[in-house]
């Protein structure tokens, strides 16, 4: 067999390394990610873990590719397996030309265990990593010899990235890991995967500045970098990486962190630091944001602003901690009790996070409203590469702030003017002539409890003006795909990179389909709804078991019957052929298309 023939040219690239939790699968992830990056490649990872500290099946899984992509694509090249477990449990991902390499330091696969047309190979990573080493961990490193080999990479590329990512941890765990890196390229040599011999042949591109960057780290600059400088938060998965970040940047720029007893005390330390004008956020998820709902009332009547981030996760209660759903939009749009105006964002990529995180701090400083932003666990966490953050799209601003020269013209200093637009100028306690009253109570125009009729329906109508003042301002939709076409998605977050991933197949295959991404969740736009209306069937994606997403349209008066729901709700990521395979059947039931691709 010629090497033209065993050693194809790869271009988009899907990894999985899988293990007991602790084998330090990520790891292997992330040291393989920055060696295809410098081979110009852009990456994006994805982790599968348990809500426990050590133990169980784990995965992190890779894609490299030389476009741009925001998903896990549909099958597995390589699986890599330090527990023999891992195999049956990702057998679904493979394919009949994916590869296996597997820890057989307790002995072969059992037969059967994969398909005949999978090719596997078994090496003694766990036992060399003790007999070598005396530590079961390192396995991780003699796996990326072998990981390495079987995908083309050069050796001396690998031991320059085994240095950049354990130098900072002192010479000797460096000096052990670069020797298991040897013992890895030492098994790959016994095994046939020699310097110039592997499986297949990485494509070399011009690499190009960007970033790498989980969704949780760019809602974290973004609210730094839009002036930012007080968040509370109490650690609750898939949020905490949010205050991680924070709490080693934010101490640099003049900003304060605090880590909570618990979400109500976080959202109670927010509401006191946003009523100073500093501008303030929370992250949280689910049973976190369940339990601030009383402080988002108060946020509602007193005309307080601040940004609220929900990572979503699988519920309900403590549900499934680690893994992606977007079942929470009900609560973020209608939570809390009474009528009180509040922004829903949603973001569909890193990118998306940073951008819309500004746009939250603004609108939330301008409409003194709470500004939620939806995303979910994956979206939070996963790693994706993107174009390098344009700080100079970035603006603060401070809305109907007044200071102590603007208050001297006025005659006297109502905190809750009645205005056309709803907004009230306002400004921060103990500006000379600033005095006020900030209650839960609903008040008079000075902010003194008062249950008058007349006032109490004056000051529900000031509040719900904004709703209608703000919606010019609020983030547009994204649009993709064939906007000519009557075939329309619907989606947000994770399932941004999905959809698009099967408007290509969908293309490839003759069905002409159009993406339309809203931004803005709620109020929701008009545009939201006439694209509904304009096409003939409109797809939407709802990674929940209640269509919270259908029914947030539905709510707002798109035609029921152009509706079709894709639910999904079993705790995995959605893939792009589920999308495609559920799209083309519909469309052939509807006699839309000749047959079911």
């Amino acid at each position: 067999m010629s090497a033209e023939r065993i050693r194809p040219e790869l271009e988009d690239l899907n990894v999985i390394v899988s293990g007991q939790g602790g084998d330090g699968s990520l790891t292997v992830v992330n040291l393989l990610a920055s060696v295809l990056r410098q081979n110009g490649m852009s990456v994006y990872t994805e982790r599968d873990v348990l809500s426990r500290i050590k133990g169980g099946i784990t995965a992190a899984t890779l894609r490299a590719f030389t476009g741009e992509r925001f998903t896990i694509g549909n099958n597995i090249d390589l699986l890599v397996a330090f527990d023999i477990a891992a195999v049956p449990k990702n057998l679904r991902q493979l394919n009949n030309n994916s590869i296996v390499l597997y820890d057989n330091s307790g002995g072969p696969l059992p037969d059967g265990a994969l398909p005949p047309e999978v090719r596997a190979f078994g090496a003694p990573l766990s036992r060399q990593a003790v007999k070598t080493f005396r530590r079961d961990i390192y396995k991780n490193s003699i796996s990326f010899g072998l990981i390495g080999r079987i995908l083309g990479l050069p050796d001396e590329t690998m031991r320059t990235s085994f240095t950049e990512r354990f130098k900072r941890m002192g010479q000797q765990i460096l000096r052990y890991n670069l020797d298991a890196l040897e013992v890895g390229l030492g098994l790959a040599d016994e095994l046939g995967f020699t310097a110039d011999q592997g499986l297949y042949r990485i494509q070399e591109i011009e690499a190009k500045p960007h970033m790498l960057i989980t969704g949780n780290e760019a809602m974290a600059f973004g609210f730094l970098v839009a002036g930012g400088r007080f968040f509370a938060g109490y650690p609750i998965t898939p949020s905490t990486d949010v205050m991680e970040w924070l709490i080693k940047w934010e101490p640099k720029f003049g900003g304060v962190v605090r880590q909570a007893e618990d979400e109500l005390s976080a959202i109670n330390m927010a509401i006191g630091a946003a009523l100073t004008g500093t501008r303030t956020m929370v992250a949280t998820c689910g049973p976190g944001l369940s339990l601030m709902q009383e402080g988002l009332g108060q946020l509602g009547m007193g005309e307080i602003p601040l940004v609220v981030v929900d990572a979503q996760r699988g519920g309900p209660s403590t549900g499934l901690p680690t893994k992606p759903e977007q079942s929470d939009l009900n609560l973020l749009v209608f939570g809390g009790h009474g009528d009180f105006p509040r922004i829903v964002l949603a973001p569909g990529t890193p990118e998306d996070c940073f951008y819309l995180t500004v746009d939250a701090c603004n609108l939330a400083q301008r409409y003194q409203v709470p500004v939620f932003i939806a995303s979910d666990q994956a979206l939070s966490q996963n790693t994706a590469t993107i174009d390098p953050i344009d700080l100079g799209r970035v603006t603060v601003d401070q809305g109907k702030r007044l200071d102590a020269d603007d208050l001297a013209k006025l005659d006297t200093y109502k905190r809750y003017a009645f205005t056309e637009d709803g907004i009230s100028p306002y400004t921060i306690p103990g500006t000379p002539n600033g005095m006020s009253l900030v209650t839960g109570n609903e008040h008079d125009e000075f902010g003194l409890v008062s249950a008058e009729p007349v006032n109490r329906q004056r000051m529900m109508d000031k509040r719900q003006q904004k709703m209608k003042t703000m919606l010019p301002e609020l983030p547009r939709a994204g649009r993709y795909g064939d906007q000519d076409s009557k075939i329309g998605v619907i989606g947000i977050g994770m399932c941004f990179g999905v959809i698009l991933e099967a408007l290509d197949t969908l293309a490839d295959r003759g069905i002409d389909v159009q993406y339309f991404q809203p931004r803005t969740l709620w109020p929701m736009l008009d545009e939201t709804i006439n694209f509904v209306n304009e096409c003939e069937v409109v797809y939407v994606l709802d990674l929940n078991a209640g269509a919270q997403l259908a029914g947030l349209l539905l709510h707002e008066g798109a035609d029921p019957d152009r509706i079709v729901n894709i639910l999904h709700y079993d705790g995995t990521p959605i893939r792009s052929d589920a999308v495609v395979k559920f799209i083309a059947g519909d469309l052939a039931a509807r006699d839309k298309v000749e047959e079911v691709a």
